[in-house]
């Protein structure tokens, strides 16, 4: 009994060791007391958008002067003859915070930045709308960002967001402006909407759009030369969807139920995987200028024909289907391979699934079924090889001097069935360069 009372006493009295050693120090540092508590500065290290922080002028109703981080703290509402945030300073982000600045009659900018030569300005998260001149007007700035920003109604050609050389705009909607969005050289445009503008979405050269909707506006999306176009969308503008110029590429683009043209492009473009639907144009794409080169496009149900091709283009592994007038037109000194079309002059309209019209065409390994004429050639020095014509009312039309391979003709050919591993040719030819007719 007496072992076990010594034991508890041992074991208490180590505890009570151990919890006097965890305790620490009870005597207070020296020296004068001092606050842990955290200064307004650094709870919020922003600067509040109000008439005390960021008076205006005859010309603003806000003003930036300095750089920082600024915040809307509520709705803004403009005046009449000025602007609602001038930004005069580089290095400035503007957070919106969610709210709205509201345009009046004969306001200016939503946001601006005047002054020729900042750079560095972001403004993010929230909307601007019914100003008189443009939402968000960066242009005269440059390395600029405007991201998760709603704007409408803002009738003038600047538009809705515009931002100077070397930008990025990003995840914005941008309706019922002159323009939508307007980029300078160099800029990056990813994930937006443009609808019920001018332009919907304007680039000059070397800027990279992606992952974009244009519709309802009068041009859908507009590029200048050496552009970037991928994964985007022009659908019922009133003229054309897509129209780019020299030196641009586009990848997995599509152009429905555009008024014009749903896709044209200038000299030296490369699209692949590009498609136009429903365009009311001359051509549902139109690679007009010398040099363009295009693999697995479609051009499906347009009211003019399916795909136009400038000089010493190149167009292969490609579809074009059920067009009004003809399913590809090439000029001179192309290379058409590999393409099918079928059931072209359509709707009234008389077509070919393949016409060119002028000489140094190279025709090759094409299949063009149920169409007015199968593959029709208006000009001498052309040469056709290895295409395959069904149905059509004439599978060749030809003029003379050109050169071809031997067109076999097979249509009403009965040919015996095969269950086997072996069977003779029905194809009456060994040419390798043989035209079929069937």
């Amino acid at each position: 009994m007496t072992r076990l009372t010594l034991g508890v006493g041992a074991a208490i009295g180590c505890a009570l060791a151990v919890t006097l050693a965890l305790a620490g120090d009870l005597n207070p540092p020296p020296g004068a007391p001092v606050s842990t508590m955290k200064t307004l500065q650094e709870v919020e290290p922003r600067t509040a958008i109000n008439a005390t922080n960021t008076p205006g002028d005859a010309n603003s109703v806000y003003k930036i002067t300095q750089p920082g981080s600024y915040y809307l703290t509520g709705n803004i509402t403009g005046e009449a003859g000025k602007g609602g945030i001038h930004i005069v300073a580089s290095d400035v982000t503007l957070d919106l915070m969610g709210f709205n600045l509201l345009g009046v009659e004969g306001s200016v900018e939503g946001v601006s930045a005047p002054v020729v030569g900042l750079t560095n300005i972001a403004v993010v998260n929230g909307s601007v709308r019914d100003w008189g001149y443009s939402g968000v007007s960066l242009g005269a700035a440059t390395n600029c960002r405007v991201v998760d920003v709603l704007t409408s109604g803002d009738p003038n050609d600047s538009g809705g967001i515009n931002v100077g050389s070397g930008s990025t705009v990003s995840n914005c909607d941008v309706r019922g402006s002159g323009n939508g969005i307007f980029a300078s050289p160099n800029c990056t445009i990813v994930n937006c909407t443009a609808t019920g503008n001018g332009t919907g979405i304007a680039a000059q050269e070397g800027s990279t759009i992606s992952n974009c909707a244009a519709g309802s506006n009068f041009t859908g999306i507009l590029t200048y030369r050496g552009c970037t176009l991928s994964n985007c969308s022009a659908f019922n503008n009133a003229g054309e969807g897509l129209c780019t110029n020299d030196g641009c590429t586009l990848s997995n683009c599509v152009a429905y139920a555009n008024t014009g043209n749903g896709i044209r492009t200038g000299y030296g473009c490369a699209l692949s995987n590009c498609s136009a639907h429903n365009n009311q144009g001359d051509y549902g794409i139109y690679a007009f200028g010398n040099a363009c080169t295009l693999t697995n496009c479609e051009a499906f149900l347009n009211y003019g024909s399916g795909i136009g091709l400038g000089s010493g283009g190149t167009l292969t592994d490609s579809n074009a289907s059920w067009n009004t007038d003809d399913g590809i037109v090439c000029s001179d000194h192309c290379v058409v391979r590999g393409n099918a079309c079928w059931n072209n002059g359509n709707f009234g309209g008389t077509g070919a699934g393949i016409h060119a019209t002028d000489a140094g065409n190279r025709m090759e390994g094409n299949t063009c079924t149920g169409g007015d004429r199968g593959i029709d050639v208006d000009a001498a020095g052309n040469i056709i090889i290895r295409n395959t014509c069904a149905g059509n009312t004439t599978n060749y039309a030809i003029v003379a001097n050109n050169y071809y391979g031997p067109i076999i003709d097979r249509a009403g050919v009965a040919t015996a069935a095969v269950n086997g591993s072996a069977a003779a040719s029905t194809l009456a030819s060994t040419d390798a360069n043989a035209n079929f007719s069937y």
